[in-house]
C-alpha cells in the first residue's frame, strides 16, 4: 500500500488506497488482525509522513530520501511509523522490515535499512526508551556489572571488588 500511495503522490487519499489494494490484492484468507495492522500501520505512516521522513534524513548521511529506491524508503517509513506510534519492541520492527527487505529489495539495501534503523532506534531509545527494551551495547554503562553472564567487570575489562 505505501509503495501504491508513493508512486501515486498527493493525489492518493489514503481511505481509497485501502479500500483498492484489500479489494483488489488482499488475501482473502488473512486474519483480521493482521488486515487491521497492516491498514494501521499504512495510514498512520502516510499521516505522518513529515516527521518519519525528517527522522530517516537525520540518519541516511548523503541520502535524499527521493533517491532511495521505493520499496526500501518504504521499509524505513513503516519501521519508523512503528517505532513512534506502535507498541511493538522495536528490535521486532527492524527484524520484519529487514525479512521484508530480503523479499523485496536487494542485500545491500538490507544492510542500508538496518544501519538506518538500528541508529534511529538508538535515539529512540535515549528519548523515550521502551519499557521492555534491551539496552544496546554500546550504550550500557562503563563498570556496570554485565547481568546476563554474571560477569562484574569494569568498561576496561579490570574486574570489580565483588568478583575478585
Amino acid at each position: 500500500m505505501l509503495f501504491a500511495a508513493d508512486l501515486g503522490g498527493a493525489a492518493v487519499r489514503p481511505d481509497e488506497l485501502v479500500r483498492s489494494y484489500w479489494d483488489e490484492l488482499g488475501e482473502p484468507e488473512m486474519d483480521e488482525g493482521a488486515r487491521e495492522f497492516a491498514t494501521r500501520l499504512t495510514v498512520g505512516t502516510l499521516a505522518h509522513l513529515a516527521d518519519i521522513d525528517e527522522r530517516i534524513r537525520s540518519r541516511a548521511e548523503h541520502w535524499r530520501i527521493s533517491r532511495m529506491a521505493v520499496v526500501d524508503r518504504n521499509i524505513l517509513r513503516m519501521a519508523v511509523y512503528e517505532f513512534l506510534h506502535e507498541p511493538t519492541p522495536r528490535t521486532v520492527a527492524i527484524n520484519e522490515s529487514l525479512e521484508i527487505a530480503r523479499r523485496f529489495s536487494t542485500y545491500e539495501a538490507t544492510q542500508f535499512i538496518n544501519g538506518i534503523l538500528d541508529a534511529i532506534k538508538r535515539d529512540l531509545d535515549r528519548e523515550h526508551p521502551q519499557e521492555d527494551a534491551v539496552p544496546h551495547p554500546e550504550e550500557e554503562e562503563p563498570g556496570q556489572p554485565d547481568e546476563d553472564n554474571g560477569d562484574d567487570r569494569t568498561a576496561d575489562g579490570e574486574r570489580t571488588a565483588s568478583a575478585k
